[in-house]
């Protein structure tokens, strides 16, 4: 028990670890994309359904976080946040699909449903509305658990009708994460 803490402590998150960190680092010309990378442990979680800033914080270790956005609205991130158990990290996915359940509002609604990756994983929906019809807008993204690990891969765009399918690039890009996650995580 205690190597696995000082292991979760000692071990960082190294450059250049994140699938879409090359991309980030390439400068492009165009005015209407931006890459933003943080290493902070204390970054917002980029799938937070009740904007609390509090949310998954606890027990962090480690974060680093890569969004990327275009004009007019598409954007996508990447975030690998270490925490000093897979307790601790447990917590923070139970009270990420809490708040996908519970925040809903107005015209926009959250839905989590479970899927078979890594310990634990979810695909979480944000989606707009008009009255009972899915409107233009909204977010995909994958949340999974392995070991003190929490991967979260999201897209946002002019999303319709939520669909199973809507899922693919953030499902890949979290199995080629999981097949590495190990190296730096306590699985």
């Amino acid at each position: 028990m205690i190597s696995a803490l000082l292991l979760a402590v000692a071990v960082a998150i190294p450059n250049n670890f994140l699938l879409y960190e090359e991309a980030a680092a390439t400068k492009d010309k165009n005015p209407e994309t931006n890459w933003t990378a943080s290493g902070k442990k204390t970054a917002t979680l980029v799938v937070n359904p009740c904007q609390k800033a509090k949310l998954g914080q606890s027990g962090r270790t480690q974060a680093r976080t890569l969004i990327y956005t275009a004009v007019p609205d598409y954007s996508k991130s990447e975030q690998v946040i270490l925490y000093s158990s897979a307790a601790a990290a447990g917590k923070a996915m139970r009270d990420v699909e809490a708040a996908a359940r519970s925040c809903s509002r107005s015209g926009y609604r959250y839905a989590a449903r479970a899927v078979s990756l890594g310990d634990k994983a979810l695909n979480v929906t944000g989606q707009a509305y008009q009255g009972r019809k899915p409107g233009v807008g909204g977010e995909r993204a994958v949340v999974t658990r392995r070991g003190n690990a929490l991967i979260l891969y999201t897209v946002a765009g002019e999303w319709g009708k939520p669909r199973k399918d809507d899922f693919g690039q953030q499902t890949r890009d979290t199995k080629r994460m999981l097949a590495k996650i190990c190296t730096i995580a306590d699985c």
